[in-house]
């Protein structure tokens, strides 16, 4: 664990502290992902359990990936700018800046002692009592060892939601991310109730049928570059509004760039209102956070998002030059792990 310079306390104070409050108010980012929702709903249930009373907020009015429906708590989602509530303790999971927990500034405003529990580098933070380390592969895998600080009871929905936010961010436990830390939590989520099968056909092998054509037309525009190193696509308004599909159905496409043989660093990008939304992967070390933050976004080194105010085909031209740079400039591709030898009889040797 190496926290960053700005995280001024650890969890066990942290835990001090929430054990001290009797009214929670807890919120991610917006457009919230797996990690997000079940860090959130993960300390939501062990608060609970602890007789605290928890709200999760929604940093935007606006429906939560419907592939999470099956998180416990995941109906009790409040929009931030709903929220009328006490806040004694504003806890922000998942997101370490202001200004990226949309409606839910004003809660921060309000409350009487800010948290914020966080896996995401950045220069600047916003509450009392933050603590961030980037080498946590999920956020949850955090919030599953701040419920052990609580003494809470981290069977069952706690479990279920950490494990859920954590095979996520590892994207099925094959990002870069992926190390001992993250399977040994992953063990403990499961013996502790998560069902791995389930979560994966919930998030994985439930998807719209609108989100698999949308992947057919992104993929059906994919452009590679730099010798096969770079993928872009793109996906307009437009394409949306054909297929009645949700910004939300094309949050796993940009995976589908990302698969391709030889391919270092993938982008997806997705027109909206005012600009257009953007999501990089990396399979080697060129550190997409730092493409992110030449837009204006953040993230982390394999996988970022930003946002551009910019015509769509201006972004991609911009975005694909950016990216063409970015993986000239980084460490050459690493190689496949060699094979074991193998024997006469076909077995291999160990």
């Amino acid at each position: 664990m190496s926290p960053t310079p700005q995280t001024n306390t650890d969890l066990a104070a942290v835990a001090a502290m929430l054990e001290t409050c009797d009214d929670v108010v807890i919120c991610g980012h917006v457009s919230p992902d797996g990690d997000c929702l079940g860090s959130q709903l993960a300390l939501a249930a062990a608060l609970r359990g602890l007789g605290k009373r928890v709200t999760c907020v929604l940093a935007k009015d606006e429906p939560a990936d419907a592939r999470l429906s099956f998180l416990p708590g995941y109906g009790a989602l409040v929009p931030a700018a709903r929220y009328d509530g006490p806040v004694q303790a504003f806890v922000a999971v998942d997101v370490p800046t202001r200004a990226r927990i949309g409606d839910a500034a004003a809660l921060l405003d309000a409350c009487e002692t800010s948290v914020v529990v966080d896996h995401h580098a950045s220069e600047t933070t916003m509450a009392d009592f933050t603590y961030v380390d980037p080498d946590a592969a999920s956020t949850t895998v955090l919030v599953w060892e701040l419920a052990r600080l609580l003494g809470a009871n981290r069977a069952g929905d706690v479990a279920v939601c950490c494990y859920t936010g954590l095979v996520t961010d590892t994207g099925r436990f094959q990002y870069q991310n992926t190390d001992a830390a993250a399977l040994r939590a992953a063990s403990e989520m499961v013996e502790a109730g998560a069902d791995a099968a389930a979560v994966s056909r919930a998030v994985f092998q439930s998807r719209s049928e609108a989100s698999v054509r949308l992947e057919g037309v992104a993929v059906g525009r994919m452009r590679l570059g730099a010798g096969g190193s770079t993928a872009i696509s793109w996906l307009s308004r437009e394409d949306f509004e054909v297929l009645n599909a949700t910004k939300a159905d094309a949050e796993p496409v940009v995976d589908a760039l990302r698969s391709v043989a030889g391919v270092r660093v993938a982008c997806m990008l997705r027109e909206q209102d005012g600009g257009v939304r953007g999501s990089l992967r990396a399979k080697d070390g060129t550190d997409v956070a730092a493409i992110a933050r030449r837009f204006g976004g953040g993230g982390h080194v394999a996988a970022a998002g930003f946002t551009l105010e910019l015509p769509l085909s201006e972004a991609v031209e911009i975005v694909e030059r950016a990216i063409r740079e970015a993986v000239a400039a980084a460490p050459p591709f690493p190689s496949a792990p060699a094979a074991l030898p193998v024997s006469d009889e076909g077995a291999r040797i160990s």
